[in-house]
Parts: C-alpha cells; structure tokens; sequence
C-alpha cells in the first residue's frame, strides 16, 4: 500500500483513512489535468508541486469564534493531512459580508495555531511572504466566481430569477411535490448575461433578483432544483472592500475554492450530504469548461459533534455574549475554543476527546463527562499539584506558642508531582494560624465523617496531627474560627508521624504565607442535557459560575497566566491572570450527583 502511515502506529481505521488509502493506491489524483488555460492569479493552486498529495482544507466562515465541533473538523482534516504526508489549507469561506469581521478572521488563525496545526498548514502562493502566506480566502477567488457564473449563464446552466425571495420559496415544493419553473427560467443567453451584470453593476436593488443554476426543478433533491448561486448584497467586505455588491452562495463558492486549491479531499459534517449532488454537479459543469482541472475534489461526510450540555449554534452563541449571558467570546463557560482554552483545557485534551468521540457517518450525544475525562487524563500526568482553600474558615491552634513558640512557623515541604520526582519540591509554612475548608468542621458530625469535630483528630496534610477542640460561632450560628491543638512528634515525614493513626487527612494553607486569590468554581453553562429549545434563556444553568475568594500555596502568587494546576482534593484550576484561578474539572464527574 502507498500509505505513509507505520502499521505499528496506525491510528483505529474508519471510512475516511479507508477512502484516502484507495486513492493513493489507485493514483486518482496523480493524472490530474487542466482542461483549459486559466491562466490568471485565481488558479495559482495550478502550480503547486506533486498534485497527488493528499490536500485538505479547514474552510470556516469569519461570523464567529470557533467552538468544539470546529475542534473536531480542524483534528480531522490536519491529522488527516499529517498521516498520509500531505498538507491542510486554512481558508476563509467569506462570501457573506454582512456577518464576517476581522477579529473573527484573527481569532480563527489563533485556534488553529494554538491547537498546533500551524505547521501543517500548507503554503498559499498567491501571497509569498505575507501575513496570510498560509492562509486562503474564498473573497480572493471572487474574480473567477463571477467569471464561472458567466460561463454557466453562456451554456444555458443558469440564469437571472427576478421573482421574489417569497416566490421562490413557494415554488420550490417539498419532498412530496416537484417545484414549479420560474416565469424568468427561459430567458435567453443575452438576457441573462445582461441581467446578471446589471446585478454586477449595481442597477438593481438588493433582493431584487438572484442568478440561479438551471437544473432540475423536479429533482427528489430539492437542493437540486435550481439553487441560488448570487445574490445582491450591498454590503462592505472585510477583505474585498466596496468592490462588489453580489457575493456568491456558500454552496456555488465552495466547491470552487475546493477545485482551485486542488484539495483532493472535501470533508464536512452530514448536514451537507444533501449538497453534494450539487457540488459534483458544478465542478463536472466547470471542468466540460475548462475552467477547473479534473479529476476534481470529492466531498465526504461524518457525523458532526454533539456534546451534552453544550450547543454550537453561532447564531444562539453570538446571543448568548449580544445580551451579555457571559462575558465575550472567551468566557471559561463558553464552548468556543477561546473559553476552553481560558477554562483550562488543552490542545491535547481536545486532540483525545476529538479521538475519542470516533469518525462515522451516525450521528449520536456524547456526554460531557468525556470531554472533562480528557482533560483530567492528559493534565493528571504533567500538572503541578498545590494545596487551596476554596470557602475558608481560620483554624487556630491554641497550644502552638507553647509547643513551638510564639510566632514560630515550621517549614514543610511536598512534591511538586507525586510520580514525577525530577519536577522537584515545593516549600510552604505551618503555623499557628491556618486556612481550612469550611466543610471540614461538623459540631454534629454525619456517619463517616473523618474530618473535624471537637475530640477528633486529622492529620493535616504534609504536617502534623490536631485534635479538634471546638469552634467559635457568630450570631447566626456560623463559625467564624475552629480550634484545635496540635500533637506533638507526628509532623510528616519524622519517625513519629505514624505513632498516632488517623482516620481523615485535610488540606490546609497557612495563614503566614498563603496567597489570597480569586477562584472561579465554572459548571456547564446549561442545565438542559440537549439545549436548543426555543427559549434557550430557560435552559441556562444559572449556578453556572461561583466567584469566592480562597487561599493558594506561596509557589503560585505568580502563576503564569494558562498554566496549570491540580488543587489536592478539588481539581484542575488554570491561572487567568494575577491570582485568578479558573476550574477546568473537578477530580471526578459529579454532575448526575
């Protein structure tokens, strides 16, 4: 077999691995050829060396932040690329001026070389040196669209429907009624030419007419009964500026970029599988022409993924950060790739969950917990662990001045990674005075509670042995401060820390030298496992995020902003800024709890 991919370190096969590998074998792309002479900046795709390369595309849209199923799409078609020695292109599916921005366009860049795919992305040579070299865009390929319009209206296989968008709809039938013609659907050549270019030119008004392929308004499929390709779009383009004011149909666009990139492999998720007749039938309509080489891209579809808890409506995520639901874009509730990422996940957690999730043709719920099973797999190996308070209370000792003198503080010590001793250690204080949870005091304790209540006695982790006293309460019956005393000669890691066994062991920072920082406790940000209702606002989660002030140890008073972290007992924090933790996961699922 042709493959590049070791048989050792093969990757679970499924229907696309099984598609690229026939082709490759069979050398279906090895012959291709251009039918005509182009001949323009358009198709610079031609000159690109070895046309039997496996080439893909990530084609987003600019409307949005990228969120989770984008992840999916990116892993696929780079890893794809990776495994069968090809390349990917990142390109700009731009036709639609009205809801594209340049700040979708950055952040889309930024996700995908933060998932680290910048390496794989393959040269664009309409642009050598510049800041896109490695970056396509459909807007840069207008110039061809328009002329491939010209030559599909020259051949009788489209014309200009001046019908309103009513009309249309309602003569388009349904799957039990075939559509009917428009009045406009026999025009001739000339006419059409010269409405389709009054359309260029701006004498009509927006809405006013679209270009429409002339296929089959009988068709089974209704994608195929005669699809708007253009439509009048008075609007200003991110990219292309005032220059135009008709853009093309994503579904006439697409199959366009694909052939003039020379992709070889055109992958999307199942809701476009009702398009493909349409894409083949364009690129075969262009290449009779001479205007794309054949053998032209192939479109597969895979099952999209849908996470529980989770949606990936750009439109109802734009709603959610429009009426300030969360914070931007990037708010750790978010499931765009800017939120996980502020949320503590990492590229190789998304990179296993994508893995996990399997490529098929069925599509299916996988639950969130998967997702969050993936970070905690990947972080657990290589995160630093700490100690953190979350809801503090103060823990007193009362015979600590006596045993160790006033103002004495003991220097304790713990692994940085308890499998990882090359990672080092980690220093911090005991003290008279220290941070506990605020859980881990009971007066009346229930059954199988080890921690403190007054004559019990825990270990405070990496220190020594207390013995709970009581505690102090205010008016309202809360407690403001627990006691204990401390027993002597059980400090960890001394020959007398194991005379005195204990049921509980407690984590603990002290009041000497703990950091005082902000924590944000995250939940999913809906409480519906299959959100999408109409009144989305009712299926928000609205514990979705809990902001309390705790205590950390001293070696995290400058965590790096992104860098990770397990607090012992309660999960995966990530740094947000200057003592700022964000809750990536907790150490387990206990969401159904």
């Amino acid at each position: 077999m042709n493959s590049p991919v070791d048989s050792d370190t093969a990757k679970p096969s499924n229907f696309l691995r099984h598609v690229i590998e026939s082709d490759l074998d069979q050398g279906t792309y090895s012959a291709r050829q251009w039918g005509g002479t182009p001949g323009d900046a358009a198709h610079h795709a031609a000159g690109m060396p070895d046309p039997a390369r496996v080439r893909m595309r990530f084609p987003p849209e600019p409307n949005g932040y990228l969120h989770i199923g984008h992840a999916k799409s990116i892993w696929l078609n780079f890893e794809l690329a990776r495994e069968y020695g090809g390349v990917c292109h990142l390109r700009y599916d731009d036709t639609n001026p009205e809801k594209e921005e340049q700040e979708y366009v950055d952040s889309i860049r930024d996700a995908v070389a933060w998932l680290g795919y910048d390496t794989l992305l393959a040269d664009n040579p309409a642009a050598p040196g510049a800041p896109n070299e490695h970056v396509y865009f459909a807007s840069n390929y207008f110039d061809f669209m328009y002329r491939a319009a010209e030559y599909l209206i020259g051949a009788g296989l489209a014309y200009v429907d001046e019908q309103s968008a009513d009309q249309i709809r309602n003569t388009r039938g349904d799957f039990n009624t075939p559509g009917t013609d428009s009045p406009f659907r026999n025009r001739s050549v000339e006419e059409n030419l010269a409405r389709f270019r009054a359309m260029r030119d701006g004498q009509l008004d927006d809405g006013a007419a679209v270009l429409r392929a002339r296929i089959d308004m009988a068709s089974p499929n209704i994608n195929m009964r005669d699809p708007a390709l253009y439509r009048i779009r008075r609007a200003t383009h991110h990219n292309t500026g005032d220059k135009w004011c008709i853009y093309p149909m994503y579904t006439f666009a697409h199959p366009i970029e694909d052939a003039l990139e020379e992709i070889t492999h055109s992958i999307c998720t199942l809701e476009f599988e009702d398009q493909r007749p349409f894409y083949d039938w364009l690129l075969d309509r262009l290449a009779e022409g001479g205007l794309i080489a054949s053998p032209h891209p192939r479109q597969y579809e895979f099952a999209r993924l849908n996470v529980t808890h989770v949606i990936t409506s750009k439109r109802r995520l734009r709603q959610l950060v429009e009426e300030g639901h969360v914070d931007g874009w990037d708010d750790p509730r978010m499931p765009t790739l800017a939120g996980l990422r502020r949320r503590g996940y990492t590229p190789a957690a998304l990179k296993l969950f994508c893995e996990r999730s399997g490529v098929t043709k069925s599509g299916g719920w996988i639950d969130y917990a998967s997702l969050e099973a993936a970070l905690r797999d990947t972080l657990d190996p290589i995160a630093p662990r700490a100690m953190a308070v979350l809801d503090p209370v103060k823990l007193v000792i009362t015979n600590w001045d006596e045993l160790m003198g006033a103002g004495f503080l003991d220097d304790c010590s713990a692994p940085v990674h308890p499998h990882h001793p090359e990672m080092g250690r980690r220093e911090f204080k005991f003290g008279r005075e220290l941070w506990i949870e605020r859980t881990d005091y009971e007066e009346t304790p229930p059954k199988g509670y080890h921690r403190l209540y007054p004559g019990n006695k825990v270990r405070l982790k990496y220190g020594h042995v207390i013995e709970c006293t009581g505690a102090t309460k205010d008016a309202g019956g809360r407690v403001t401060e627990v006691q204990a005393r401390l027993v002597p000669d059980t400090k960890s890691g001394t020959p007398g820390a194991d005379a005195i066994k204990v049921k509980g062991v407690m984590t603990w920072v002290a009041v000497a030298d703990g950091v005082e920082t902000e924590i944000r406790l995250y939940e999913r940000l809906f409480s519906a496992p299959q959100p999408g209702s109409a009144d989305l606002m009712e299926e928000l989660n609205r514990d979705s995020l809990l902001v309390t002030t705790g205590y950390v140890e001293p070696a995290l008073a400058n965590a790096a902003t992104g860098s990770a972290v397990q607090f012992e007992r309660h999960g995966y924090f990530v740094a947000d800024g200057p003592k700022r933790f964000n809750r990536a996961s907790s150490l387990r699922d206990s969401w159904g709890k």
